[in-house]
């Protein structure tokens, strides 16, 4: 169920922080596993258009709400950013009857599939990425989106990630891609001794999810087990990640990448970008 996954009280532990002047992000705690702290993070941006997009929704709480009408209420896009994160859609949709619900094949299904969980309705995707598209064109969800972004459909990640390169901003928002551990944002509202510890399983887990150094572990994780499935397919969408102008990446878990984003995506993709392979 998951009402295991989330915490009980969003509205007292969310972290609302502004990126730029048009994307917001919503941080709250997250257990990987009911054991692992990983954080999760919701992410809203305003088009040029004026219209609003959220993507991988957290709890809808009132500050949320208030952030959101802040920035002119227009919800017109709700985006599952891969088939994990999409718990709060209809919660979402609910209070934004007039938007979009967008996610990657797959997701409509298992929603539908889901049974004897509150929090997940049986809504209709407006879009879904990758099911008689291409998953590179943003002009599928709407025509002012498409104006102001790109995307990317890795449909070889066992995920089926969805990224999304936001060009007003050079921002790029994705979900499970890479993760940037510690979550640190994501649990700086909770009491210290309330913050769960990491153990052993934490620590070899976050050995694989984080950017720091020279991100060995996490160039293993993307080339062992997030491309096994095809990973000439898989390099191919990270060479056309590699033509996008950025300088910040938003990921669903661990801390925001602020500034010097392509250079992380670089070096954690270097072994994808260079066409090398493996070399430990």
């Amino acid at each position: 169920m998951s009402s295991k996954l989330i915490p009980p009280n969003p509205d007292e532990v969310m972290v609302i922080r502004d990126i730029t002047p048009n994307v917001v992000t919503f941080s709250v705690p997250f257990l990987r596993f009911g054991r692992i702290p990983i954080g999760g993070r919701g992410t809203l941006i305003r088009l040029t258009s004026g219209a609003l997009a959220v993507f991988s929704p957290v709890a809808h709480t009132a500050a949320a709400a208030a952030k959101v009408a802040s920035l002119g209420g227009d919800v017109r896009y709700l985006i599952a950013t891969d088939i994990e994160h999409h718990i709060f859609l209809s919660e979402w949709a609910a209070a934004y009857p007039n938007a979009k619900l967008i996610g990657p094949e797959g997701l409509p299904e298992k929603r539908q599939a889901t049974e004897g969980d509150p929090r997940i309705g049986k809504e209709q995707f407006a879009v879904v990425v990758g099911k008689g598209n291409d998953g590179r064109d943003a002009r599928v969800i709407g025509e002012d989106f498409g104006l102001d972004f790109e995307m990317e459909y890795f449909r070889e990640h066992p995920n089926r990630e969805v990224v999304f390169w936001y060009r007003p901003d050079k921002v790029v928002v994705q979900a499970d891609l890479v993760f940037n551990l510690p979550a640190t944002e994501q649990y700086s509202t909770v009491p210290e001794k309330e913050r769960p510890k990491l153990g052993v399983l934490g620590k070899v887990f976050s050995s694989f999810q984080t950017t720091a150094g020279d991100a060995l572990g996490m160039k293993r994780f993307l080339w062992y087990v997030a491309s096994r499935n095809d990973r000439a397919g898989f390099n191919e969408s990270v060479a056309r990640m590699a033509t996008w102008d950025f300088d910040t990446i938003v990921p669903c878990h661990g801390e925001t990448i602020v500034g010097d984003g392509k250079a992380v995506f670089e070096k954690v993709f270097a072994w994808h970008l260079e066409g090398k392979g493996a070399k430990k």
